[in-house]
């Protein structure tokens, strides 16, 4: 029974490697173009390729995204030993930006009734220009790019460099009549169907045939890595997550010893840094951002009737929104997230601020330190020593003049075990309690 095991595992392993029964690997691509989704599509491509499926489909709606994940998922597609197909769909969907250039590196590229691409022009912050001597190499770099693929796919060379040089947008329509793309199908058979009709010609010179239709779809679903990634990667969140960590660390250097604030900051930090560092960040708006924590702290400790907490809030915001130098508006800290997450964190943290530095300047009334300055009543004759009461108990004590029995005294200086103390009579000879 127990060497039956042996031979169970392998037969069960060989069918994991067995070829999949569909023809046709599906990937739907829904979001901004950025790492989690490079990552899902090299992995669509390798598995097509493994698994000997005849084709991997590409479901776009993008406005677009990184173009170092663009470039990813471009290199995957061409070096592809599997066809791979683009379509844009549903109607009304786009692939905008960085989704254009991958729409055209596509063996087949089709597009939805209803739908768009284009807008291809490199942008800089704030989705303005790009300005400076960076501006003409970034803009001649995407279209050097862009021809050279439409040209081995066969495609509108002069047409395709619009979209990059002039912002030109197309519908399907424009797209289809100025060969930019293939088809325009209203369905996934219809596009299956119109494949058929006419070979394909690969990037490599190879010419292929796909009868696609009514054949079996697997769908490839994004794996918890990549969920997580894509959510990491969310400008606002990655925003969140470094605010509420630096919150919490604040919180735990304050209250040394309470450990969930810190593990909680650092958890939070450290995945702000993973996500950010995927991110095109800008290094002065993570300066802002700590400027803002500095003049919360000033704003707490010479009360500024709120123009330091004020100037904080203001440049926190500032920061967030300058934090993330995303292409397109959907990869940049949104305006309401900043302001969201800014006014609270600086009205927090001057509250937290605040009340430590009102602890730290209080007089200790716990302790030894607790002493100075309580009345105590002299057991003893203090000639200069003897014995006080104080606090329910009996502490040795050295007087400055001498003290009769039952005489109260003050204590002005605790040294180890015995308290220095003074004579606690008003002018007038009652007792004279006094505060420190």
């Amino acid at each position: 029974m127990r060497f039956r095991g042996l031979f169970v595992f392998p037969i069960v392993l060989s069918l994991f490697s067995l070829p999949s029964s569909a023809d046709v690997l599906k990937v739907v691509i829904d979001d901004t173009i950025q790492a989690a989704t490079a990552e899902r599509v090299e992995r669509a491509i390798d598995r097509a390729s493994e698994q000997k499926y005849e084709a991997v489909l590409l479901e776009v709606d993008t406005p677009g995204g990184l173009m170092d994940s663009m470039e990813n998922i471009m290199q995957k597609i061409i070096a592809s030993p599997v066809p791979v197909i683009i379509y844009v769909t549903p109607s009304g969907s786009r692939a905008a930006s960085a989704g254009f250039f991958i729409l055209e590196s596509a063996d087949v590229a089709a597009m939805a009734p209803g739908t768009h691409t284009g807008a291809a022009h490199p942008v800089g912050a704030f989705g303005g220009e790009i300005k400076g001597p960076m501006a003409d190499k970034v803009l001649n770099d995407a279209s050097a790019m862009l021809r050279s693929i439409s040209s081995k796919r066969g495609r509108n060379i002069e047409t395709a460099e619009a979209a990059v040089r002039q912002s030109k947008s197309f519908t399907e329509t424009e797209a289809l009549s100025q060969k930019l793309i293939d088809y325009v199908a209203s369905d996934e058979q219809d596009l299956f169907r119109q494949i058929s009709s006419k070979p394909i010609k690969r990037f490599d010179g190879k010419i292929v045939s796909l009868n696609l239709v009514g054949q079996k779809e697997a769908v490839l679903e994004p794996t918890l890595k990549e969920r997580i990634l894509s959510f990491l990667m969310e400008p606002d969140i990655a925003f969140i997550l470094l605010a509420i960590g630096a919150l919490a660390l604040y919180t735990e250097f304050n209250h040394p010893g309470a450990v969930w604030p810190g593990t909680v900051g650092m958890v939070f930090i450290l995945l702000a840094i993973f996500a950010l560092h995927l991110l095109p960040i800008r290094f002065f708006a993570v300066v802002l951002i700590f400027a803002s924590f500095v003049l919360f702290a000033l704003e707490a400790k010479f009360a500024t009737h709120g123009v330091m907490a004020t100037g904080g809030i203001a440049t926190l915001v500032l920061g967030a929104l300058l934090l993330v130098d995303g292409p397109i508006p959907e990869m940049r800290v949104q305006l309401w997230t900043a302001l969201a997450v800014s006014i609270p964190l600086g009205m927090i943290t001057v509250f937290l601020m605040t009340i430590a530095l009102k602890a730290r300047r209080n007089k200790v009334v716990t302790g030894i330190e607790g002493l100075i300055g309580e009345i105590g009543t002299a057991q003893t004759v203090l000639a200069p020593s003897g014995k006080v009461f104080i606090h329910g108990e009996i502490w040795d004590a050295t007087a400055s003049r001498e003290v009769g029995v039952g005489q109260d005294v003050v204590v002005e200086k605790v040294d180890g075990l015995r308290l220095q103390v003074t004579p606690a009579t008003s002018e007038s000879g009652s007792p004279e309690k006094t505060t420190a």
